[in-house]
């Protein structure tokens, strides 16, 4: 009897907390105000900064490219929002970009438009169009409020569906860790890891879009996760235990919308 009262007032709070989300249309679970997430973002990014240092632009070429791209990416996220009349959404968007030292390939948009890039990314770019898709790619997360959806999944399977300020206050390392890996161990298949790498198909259909309207070209987004591929070295794990999709499945759907975003968004 007790499971099934809590199982009812669960679903009553996905249902009521089920909103759609305007960039991608569909409806997503959101038990947080962005307000809230936004914050913690925040927070998080200042502390992350504050122990890797961004590149300045100024004398250094490759700090000095993230700023141009990433500059040429949010002008074209704001005339394209504008023109929908959803500027609303991203009108509490604080964007800010840096590049820092980090070997690592990698690349984030937190919510609220704090966007890194990591140095180890680079080599793997090769090129402006490149790093165009993986920024447009991580700011689409951000966009599509992800972050937020996943926030919510894990407040409701591991700390119950709380809010966040109680999450914060009664277990801040518990949502610290939920914050910057999105789930624990207990929710890595099975219900949580599909909708993430739904995420990251969406991603790269928003991001594509923005990079080709920023001006770049969005066909080298195939070589680049070629590229990825090649640098992965084949020691991925199964798909279906991956919160990313496979390379191949990526590879797949960016061609399948290739030729539609070209003669739709992109302008040389």
């Amino acid at each position: 009897m007790k499971k099934s009262i809590i199982y009812m007032l669960l679903f009553g709070i996905v249902l009521v907390a089920c909103h759609r989300n305007t960039i991608t249309g569909r409806n997503q679970l959101s038990l947080l105000p962005d307000s809230e997430v936004q914050a913690m973002a925040f927070n998080e990014y200042k502390e992350f900064i504050s122990t890797n240092p961004a590149v300045q632009p100024s004398g250094n070429n490759d700090a000095a490219m993230v700023q141009r791209v990433g500059g040429r990416i949010i002008a074209s996220i704001k005339k394209y929002y504008a023109e929908k009349g959803y500027s609303k959404d991203i009108e509490n968007f604080a964007w800010e970009l840096n590049l820092v030292n980090n070997k690592e390939p990698n690349a984030w948009c937190m919510p609220g438009g704090k966007i890194v890039v990591y140095t180890g990314l680079l080599p793997l770019t090769q090129n402006e169009a490149s790093l165009a898709v993986v920024m447009g790619h991580e700011v689409a997360h951000a966009l599509a409020r992800h972050g937020n959806e996943r926030m919510s999944q894990g407040l409701l399977q591991q700390l119950g569906g709380v809010a966040l300020s109680v999450a914060i206050a009664n277990k801040p390392t518990e949502t610290q860790n939920l914050f910057m890996t999105s789930y624990g161990i207990g929710s890595n298949v099975g219900v949580i890891l599909p909708f993430s790498r739904k995420n990251e198909l969406e991603a790269d259909k928003l991001g594509l879009m923005f990079s080709a309207l920023a001006g770049y070209d969005p066909r080298e987004a195939i070589p680049f996760w070629q590229r990825m591929s090649k640098a992965g070295g084949g020691n991925k794990p199964p798909e279906f235990l991956s919160t990313h999709p496979a390379d191949e499945t990526r590879i797949a759907e960016l061609q399948k919308i290739m030729d539609v975003t070209v003669t739709q968004y992109y302008k040389k």
